[in-house]
């Protein structure tokens, strides 16, 4: 009897393990909360449920945001990133951004969708702990930015090649950039569909907020040899009584609704926008779709990268904008104010990248200073600080103890 009560049990479980495989393998997601790693919250204990999950709590956008960037590979070395974490505990500094996707197309977070570990398993900065990573910087009270690169894709361009920019001479070919980067036609509705995928799943995994860049048609390659097979209409203008209006910016303020619609309206999720420096000065769409009211009107922050360096020469008479820092970051950023107050937007919308690398000038602690100052004198309050090699001017910025008060 002993011996039958043990096959019983013994085919008991044969059966129930070979259901459990048939059952992983043929629905993958069948088990999510079991199988899948579990996600930490920002306080980091676990929650009383059974399945033995992390509940992800997101952190409130800060009043003032006060942000550095983080590149994936930094992001995926503990040691390098344990220093920008010493600058937001020790500093004025708040929030960090980092990348989700960058220029590659390759994705640096593991998702629990097939379709972006292609891209995960692709990346050469992939980081493992993401989401115990963002869980740290919670405990930290640490506000976590997530960057999107959107059009700006080799990645995808190579895997859907309908979707992608390609040379007029010969349209069975991608084009590039003078990086050699492919890029995606920006009214491509599929990409559209897979940037708002992406970024529902990076919310999932603790991301505060959706920072999308490169939200826009390409400006540095051969424009003389260039085919946009869904934005085919790109080179006719069209007046409005108040601004100019593009075949391009009515592509991309379609984009910015349909990204307002999906992860704003129907998701609750906070978003961000990347333009060029230029918007805030210039009224037409700068040949590449971006118009700064379009922005808006659709995202909960804007951020116009208004570094001095990227200014041609002779902007506001100086030959070297980038020797004058406060001067290009205030008249930028007070036109950029005043066209939000028309357009009936909040101006404190307005959250300026800001320059923290020496290109046109060897900027120096005050030099960084004196932007964060125009940008205040501005009547803004919000601001980032951009270095692709992640060396910050700690210098530059106030203790956590005196930074409450601006």
């Amino acid at each position: 009897m002993v011996r039958a009560f043990k096959k019983r049990h013994i085919l008991f479980f044969v059966v129930f393990i070979t259901v459990a495989l048939v059952l992983y393998f043929i629905t993958p997601n069948f088990f999510p909360y079991v199988f899948e790693n579990v996600i930490s919250n920002s306080a980091g204990v676990l929650s009383s449920s059974t399945e033995n999950v992390f509940i992800v709590k997101h952190i409130e956008t800060p009043k003032q945001v006060k942000a550095i960037y983080m590149t994936s590979c930094v992001a995926s070395m503990p040691s390098f990133r344990e220093k920008l974490l010493k600058i937001a505990t020790t500093t004025e500094i708040n929030s960090i951004i980092i990348d989700i996707k960058d220029y590659s197309g390759t994705i640096s977070v593991k998702t629990s969708n097939e379709i972006f570990d292609k891209a995960y398993e692709k990346s050469e900065c992939g980081v493992s702990d993401m989401k115990e990573f963002i869980g740290e910087l919670h405990d930290n009270g640490v506000y976590v930015i997530g960057r999107i690169t959107s059009f700006q894709d080799p990645f995808i361009a190579k895997i859907n090649t309908d979707w992608a920019v390609k040379k007029n001479s010969d349209r069975t070919k991608l084009w590039a950039d003078k990086k050699g980067i492919n890029y995606i036609d920006p009214g491509s509705k599929g990409m559209w569909n897979y940037l708002v995928d992406l970024g529902r799943e990076s919310y999932k995994i603790g991301f505060d907020e959706l920072n999308y860049d490169y939200i826009r048609f390409p400006s540095d390659g051969n424009m003389n040899d260039i085919y946009f097979p869904v934005s085919t209409s790109t080179n006719s203008t069209v007046f409005n009584s108040s601004q100019k209006v593009t075949p391009r910016s009515i592509v991309l303020k379609s984009f910015f609704e349909f990204l307002n619609q999906e992860l704003r309206v129907s998701s609750g999720i906070k978003i961000s926008a990347d333009l060029f420096g230029m918007t805030t000065t210039n009224t037409d769409d700068l040949n590449i779709g971006q118009i700064l009211e379009d922005a808006l009107i659709n995202f909960d922050y804007v951020a116009p990268m208004v570094y001095p360096s990227h200014y041609p020469p002779t902007f506001l008479g100086f030959a070297k904008p980038a020797e004058h820092p406060y001067e290009v970051i205030k008249y930028s950023m007070d036109q950029a104010f005043t066209r939000a107050v028309t357009a009936s937007s909040s101006p404190l919308k307005l959250r300026p990248w800001l320059q923290d690398f020496n290109l046109g000038a060897t900027y120096t602690p005050e030099m960084v200073r004196k932007q964060i100052q125009a940008t205040y004198d501005s009547g803004l309050d919000s601001w980032m600080l951009w270095d692709a090699g992640n060396t910050y001017t700690v210098e530059a910025l106030l203790p956590k103890a005196t930074s409450t008060i601006r």
